[in-house]
């Protein structure tokens, strides 16, 4: 069974998550478009941060961040490369996006990579309703970025 609740990013069994995240983030990225956070930042305040698990085990992760009162950002959306194929980053999205809602964000908003290794994530935020935006607080244009933003 899948559960998915809110816990600290800084949780001792989440070293291979984390890690895997940021080697994922880096293999074709430039250091100066990877905007990913680390655990650290992950437990600051105003960020919602969620493990996904199955018997207890850490699948996936991903994360909100709160940008104003209606807006917030997702963040630090992963789920282990053995555990994928199973709709699994659709269940934390949709996760993501339903506690965003009740926290009472109206407008949800990423950055994601424009190579085509980010193919299936653009995929995955588009039929979710996602549609391309500018860049949103503090980003900048970058060929390497692709803005989203879901308004409900």
């Amino acid at each position: 069974m899948i559960e998915i609740s809110r816990e600290s990013p800084l949780g001792a069994d989440l070293t291979l998550l984390m890690t895997r995240h940021t080697q994922a983030m880096h293999e074709d990225t430039p250091p100066e478009s990877i905007h990913m956070l680390d655990a650290g930042a992950l437990a600051a305040p105003g960020i919602w941060f969620y493990v996904m698990r199955e018997a207890g085990q850490p699948l996936g992760m991903g994360a909100f961040k709160r940008i104003d009162a209606t807006h917030a950002e997702i963040k630090s959306m992963h789920i282990l490369a053995e555990a994928r194929g199973r709709g699994l980053a659709q269940a934390m999205l949709d996760h993501l996006v339903a506690a965003a809602r009740a926290e009472g964000f109206s407008r949800l908003s990423l950055e994601t990579g424009a190579q085509p290794s980010f193919t299936a994530a653009r995929r995955l935020y588009a039929r979710a309703g996602f549609v391309e935006c500018p860049p949103f607080e503090g980003y900048v244009l970058d060929p390497n970025s692709v803005f989203m933003t879901l308004t409900r």
